[in-house]
């Protein structure tokens, strides 16, 4: 049976089952259902990408620019004294920069994840909270994107004076429990970041479906989420 009918029988069965949102999404056909869901998650996830994959993407964006861990900019003003601040400096654009070219890597990722959706998944989304859709995402893709980003990450992080001793500073940090694992090396810090920075942009994306769906231009996307606000 194709996802378009399991959807079907998923909404007229939430109706019976007297669910708050399941009425008015009764009403809609299964072509509705499918394709303003799946259009609607498409949408969100390129609009994501396409906003953090560009020069500056990251770097100038406050909500998701990636920083020095803590442990380092509490040392800073020790290591400006000593000559580093520069450097300092140029590993957080570094960073940032290697962010900026892994994340359009997550593109086909996310759309594939939107073809293969099941009826659990469906039914997950249109019935679950706020943020149901950025949460299908990060369980479907977070750990094959954290594959794929670190060779690109490492790539360009290299490049910086500091990334080696970056590693060797975090690696002992780590080792006597004043840094987390995801900081010991440059490369694991940073795809982690740009995981959550692509995830809270897929959330405000989300958010903006949910608050005005006819602003994209899609008289699926406008029914569907329309009928869930």
């Amino acid at each position: 049976m194709s996802i378009k009918n399991h959807l079907s029988i998923l909404l007229a069965g939430l109706a019976l089952a007297a669910s708050v949102q399941a009425g008015p999404l009764d009403a809609l056909t299964d072509k509705e259902a499918g394709g303003g869901l799946k259009a609607a998650l498409e949408a969100g996830s390129v609009a994501a990408v396409g906003k953090l994959g560009v020069d500056g993407g990251f770097l100038n964006n406050d909500a998701v620019r990636i920083k020095l861990p803590n442990i380092l900019q509490k040392a800073r003003p020790l290591l400006e004294m000593t000559g580093h601040g520069e450097q300092l400096d140029e590993l957080e654009t570094a960073m940032n920069h290697a962010a900026e070219q892994a994340v359009p890597l997550a593109k086909p990722l996310l759309v594939n994840a939107v073809k293969s959706m099941t009826l659990s998944d469906a039914k997950a989304i249109l019935t679950g909270g706020d943020t149901s859709v950025t949460d299908f995402f990060k369980a479907k893709t977070a750990s094959e994107l954290s594959v794929k980003f670190k060779p690109i990450v490492k790539g360009v992080t290299d490049k910086s004076r500091l990334s080696g001793k970056f590693n060797t500073a975090m690696a002992q940090a780590t080792k006597y429990g004043l840094a987390t694992e995801d900081q010991a090396t440059v490369e694991g810090y940073v795809t982690q970041r740009a995981l959550d920075g692509l995830y809270l942009m897929i959330g405000e994306e989300e958010k903006k479906i949910r608050e005005n769906p006819v602003s994209y231009g899609s008289k699926a996307i406008a029914k569907v989420f329309g009928l869930l606000k």
